[in-house]
């Protein structure tokens, strides 16, 4: 039974994470707690047997010292699918600053006091060495959050995220629709060899984490690529249920 630390739990992913975690066995999951620049949807009737304790602050700067100052023993699994836009942070340069510098930074808060695994969103193509800004800043977190030293460091590099999000991204929402309307044909030969539901994805970092908590992990670094996102958001999940 494993508490948990989530990061970005009101994103596209990262809300799929908490609503999952809520409503997993609490001999899984004992107990969650969010650090947020916003409360998320409440719970449904389902999901409140699971303890939420949540930290809602704008100021992320608050955001590792609140994690130092949690009360042991602490989290098992740290879960981050903190991540913004180009667009929303206003430019690359407060991009780069919340999605790796951040990640980073509360990352080693978590570590700091004890924090055995940590599972991170990534992106697929993330690489340090990348000509894209955007693919270089993700293989750069990629990198940097390996040498933080956790006992159990999981990476998930899914393809395009299909779902909603609150914010509009038209080139995205058009390779979006394209994945959806190949997915009809036949999603595994179309769909599945790039692109990914957020609700797979984040069924996939849950089981991944739970698995990291329970012993049931043997790398230091587990790169999860597209095709084993599937495996473990799709198949391995129903174990969980």
């Amino acid at each position: 039974m494993a508490s948990v630390l989530l990061l970005g739990s009101t994103g596209l992913v990262g809300s799929f994470i908490l609503s999952i975690l809520r409503t997993a066995p609490p001999s899984q999951v004992s107990g969650i707690e969010i650090l947020a620049r916003r409360s998320p949807p409440p719970p449904s009737a389902a999901a409140a047997s699971i303890p939420v304790s949540e930290f809602i602050n704008k100021d992320l700067a608050t955001w590792g010292p609140h994690i130092e100052s949690l009360p042991p023993p602490p989290p098992a699994v740290l879960f981050s699918a903190l991540a913004t836009t180009r667009v929303a942070a206003g430019g690359y340069a407060n991009q780069y600053k919340l999605e790796h510098d951040k990640n980073i930074e509360l990352a080693r808060a978590a570590h700091k006091i004890g924090t055995k695994s940590y599972v991170l969103i990534s992106s697929g193509g993330a690489d340090p060495k990348s000509w894209m800004s955007y693919l270089r800043m993700k293989g750069e977190i990629d990198q940097h959050v390996q040498d933080i030293g956790f006992e159990h460091t999981v990476i998930l590099r899914p393809g395009l995220i299909i779902g909603a999000r609150e914010e509009s991204r038209l080139a995205e929402s058009v390779f979006r629709a394209v994945a959806l309307g190949l997915g009809k044909i036949n999603s595994r030969l179309f769909k599945d060899s790039w692109a990914v539901e957020a609700e797979v994805i984040a069924k996939a970092a849950v089981v991944a984490g739970l698995k990291a908590a329970r012993g049931e992990v043997k790398e230091k670094v587990w790169i999860v690529g597209q095709q084993e996102i599937l495996k473990l958001g799709k198949t391995e999940w129903k174990g969980l249920s």
